[in-house]
């Protein structure tokens, strides 16, 4: 039945006759109408429930839905749409299958009305976000094929509400808190490495883009601290991306950046997150004042207790990383908790306070590509997600030293470790099987350098790497019959081997030479003739001649370590 007639005949809006089953805690129509035959229109509406009983037994049935009104006989023009009969009431079976296709039309529209609120609200999420054009310092996929890793930046640009009283509020934002987040291939572990802003390292050159859509290249700058990358000399994001390639040789997918105001709006959109003290803390210039043991924080107070940096160890930078990544540990669980994910209210809030806070790379600048990252992200247990400092040391170059450097070996253990896809929580099994594996490809006589005939192809980024590996293979490792070939003739993610069945000897000792994983050993089907050379493609993940390309089977020691599945109370 059309519901704009019945509800203007029966003065009863049709919305208004759904009425709750106490027995089955669901709503169902109640439709007033006995359904008995008559020759004359109702004059007012039946009481509810008048009538007979329905199948169910309960209150009336249904009026049969396809029942429409005959035009008048009269051909007067003033005679309006007079009922001059009306048909017998079909089977009980039939009148179910009509209000049905009258359910259905209501429930399509609440479906539509639905469908047009989540439009709506996407938009509006949509519209929250802030992107930047990074180019090719990032990727364009949104989780591709093998181990994502995303760049995490806290900015300490003064935005937002009340922020401009911290520190220089004219601040263009520095890369003040940085974390590469590392996702394993198959999406079962994380590693979470903190950079710390006082590092000191090599800016290199990078190219940014313009408001009018022209492109910038903004010299490089060797030897300042890291948190310079971004906002000065007009870098952008992708400036601090590619300062991390160069660091740690780990090519960034994507960067998310948020501010301070950020911090303060999703602490208080999860419901708070709960931080351990070892001790109590009144600080003064953060204005952060805790108990001894744990408190929930959100706002002002969650925003002080990442920034404060004289309350923790030896009140500098690395000690505020470590409540930095217990602050950070405790979001992501309270995020994925059944408080949060049962909470329509919470859920709201969060996603449209994260779409506000976030500015993001345009490879993931929508919601529909966000809500893709998500799923891949969602996929790790937090039990697996290790957050970790990058090794560093003093810096040598300062008489009394306030920043710091790369570890000289332990940093590269670290860094070889993430290019290789290493959990840092799965060392040991990794390890067994990776052992495995190698004995099985590596197991079995090793040519003499001087037998080995290799031809090196540059598929890295490393410029003059074949000649470099040529140059060392043949001085320093007894290899005089191999060839520089140039570049590669595609880009290669992987250094690879590449040899026939008759040459697994001479591959085996190369291997050995170049601490090349069994992964990257590829055997032919056919003998090679005569003087023919296996193929040595160096990838992105080579590092230099004489660099072991495997990662290490054992994480580096005494390296700041922490586990997000709990919290480690801040001392």
């Amino acid at each position: 039945m059309d519901a704009h007639n019945r509800g203007r005949d029966e003065e009863i809006d049709p919305a208004d006759q759904w009425v709750l089953n106490p027995r089955t805690g669901d709503y169902e129509l109640r439709l007033d109408n006995s359904g008995r035959e008559s020759s004359e229109v109702s004059g007012s509406a039946h009481p509810p429930h008048s009538g007979r009983p329905n199948e169910t037994g309960e209150g009336a049935s249904p009026e049969p839905a396809g029942r429409r009104r005959r035009p008048a006989r009269e051909t007067d023009p003033e005679a309006g749409p007079t009922v001059v009969g009306r048909r017998k009431a079909g089977p009980k079976a039939s009148r179910r299958k009509k209000v049905l296709l009258w359910s259905g039309g209501a429930m399509a529209f609440v479906v539509l009305a639905g469908a047009a609120g989540a439009y709506a609200l996407y938009e509006k999420f949509n519209g929250n976000l802030s992107t930047v054009d990074v180019g090719d310092a990032g990727s364009k996929n949104v989780a591709p094929d093998g181990p994502l890793n995303i760049l995490v930046i806290g900015t300490d640009k003064r935005t937002g509400a009340g922020n401009e009283g911290y520190g220089d509020k004219g601040s263009l934002g520095h890369a003040d808190t940085n974390i590469l987040f590392h996702v394993s291939a198959d999406r079962t572990n994380a590693t979470a490495m903190s950079i710390p802003r006082d590092l000191v390292t090599d800016i290199p050159d990078c190219t940014t883009k313009q408001p009018d859509g022209s492109e910038k290249v903004i010299p490089g700058t060797p030897k300042v601290r890291f948190n310079q990358s971004l906002g000065q000399e007009g870098r952008d994001p992708g400036c601090t991306m590619r300062t991390v390639k160069e660091i740690t040789g780990i090519s960034v997918d994507h960067f998310m950046m948020v501010d301070f105001n950020a911090v303060k709006t999703l602490s208080t959109a999860v419901g708070g997150v709960k931080v351990c003290l070892a001790k109590p803390v009144d600080d003064p210039d953060s204005h952060l004042k805790l108990p001894a043991g744990e408190s929930t924080v959100e706002g002002e107070d969650a925003l002080a207790f990442v920034r404060t940096r004289h309350s923790f160890g030896n009140h500098g930078d690395l000690d505020r990383i470590k409540a930095q990544q217990q602050f950070i540990g405790s979001m992501i669980r309270q995020m994925k908790s059944d408080d949060t994910l049962t909470n329509p209210g919470k859920l709201y809030s969060l996603a449209d306070a994260a779409t506000k806070a976030l500015t993001v790379d345009s490879g993931i600048g929508s919601i529909k590509k966000l809500t893709s990252l998500a799923q891949e992200l969602g996929k790790i247990d937090t039990k697996n997600i290790t957050f970790v400092t990058m090794p560093v040391i003093d810096n040598p170059d300062e008489p009394k030293p306030v920043t710091v450097v790369v570890h000289p070996v332990k940093g590269e253990q670290l860094f070889s470790m993430m290019r290789s896809d290493t959990s840092l929580t799965e060392v040991e099994q990794q390890k067994k099987a990776a052992a495995s594996k190698q004995a099985a490809v590596l197991k079995g006589t090793r040519a003499e350098p001087a037998d080995v005939r290799v031809d090196v192809y540059n598929g890295g980024n490393l410029p003059g790497a074949a000649q470099a590996t040529v140059t060392w293979l043949q001085n320093e490792q007894g290899v005089p019959r191999s060839s520089n070939k140039a570049n590669a003739p595609a880009k290669a993610a992987r250094t690879t081997l590449e040899y026939a069945p008759n040459q697994a000897d001479q591959a085996r000792a190369l291997a050995d030479m170049m601490g090349l994983p069994a992964t990257a050993l590829k055997q032919g089907t056919t003998d090679a003739e005569g003087l023919q050379a296996m193929v040595l493609t160096l990838g992105a993940d080579f590092r230099g001649a004489g660099v072991p390309v495997t990662g290490p089977a054992k994480a580096p020691e005494d390296i700041q370590k922490a586990g997000a599945d709990k919290a480690q109370c801040a001392q």
